[in-house]
C-alpha cells in the first residue's frame, strides 16, 4: 500500500513522528482486508496488538511516497505475527514485527475457525 507523508504526519523539521510509522502499518493491515471486500472487524471478533518490535532505520520526510509491505510470518490458533516494512523507493526505512491476538466482541481470547484461518492465509500471503 502506498502512503504519502502529509504535513500533519511530521514535526517542525518535516520528519515523520515515530508513532506515525505504526499508524501507516495499521492502515496497510486494514487495507489488505478492504481491498478484498472484507473487514478487519469480523462477525465474531477483532484483532488487537499484543506485542511489537520496531526498527527505525531512516527517517521519512514530508511529501515522501512510502510503500508498506506486509508478510505473514506465523499463524496460530488465536494469534498471528506479521513483518511489516516501509520503503521509500527501494530503500527500507522501517521494519516492524507485530503479534496480533484475536478477541471476541465480549473481550475474551478467541480461536480462529477454519474459515478465518483460510481467509487470513489468503489475505496475508
Amino acid at each position: 500500500m502506498q502512503i504519502r507523508v502529509y504535513y500533519e504526519d511530521t514535526d517542525l523539521g518535516g520528519v515523520v513522528y515515530h508513532s506515525n510509522y505504526l499508524n501507516f502499518c495499521e492502515r496497510a493491515r486494514s487495507e489488505l482486508f478492504f481491498s478484498k471486500g472484507k473487514s478487519p472487524v469480523l462477525e465474531s471478533g477483532h484483532f488487537v496488538a499484543k506485542s511489537l518490535e520496531a526498527n527505525y532505520i531512516k527517517s521519512a520526510l514530508f511529501a515522501d511516497i512510502l510503500e508498506v509491505k506486509t508478510e505473514l510470518t506465523s499463524l496460530k490458533f488465536a494469534s498471528f505475527t506479521l513483518r511489516q516494512s516501509i520503503y521509500r523507493g527501494e530503500e527500507k526505512i522501517f521494519e516492524m514485527k507485530i503479534k496480533l491476538a484475536y478477541l471476541t466482541h465480549a473481550g475474551e481470547i478467541g480461536r480462529f475457525d477454519d474459515e478465518t484461518r483460510a481467509m487470513l492465509k489468503e489475505l496475508l500471503s
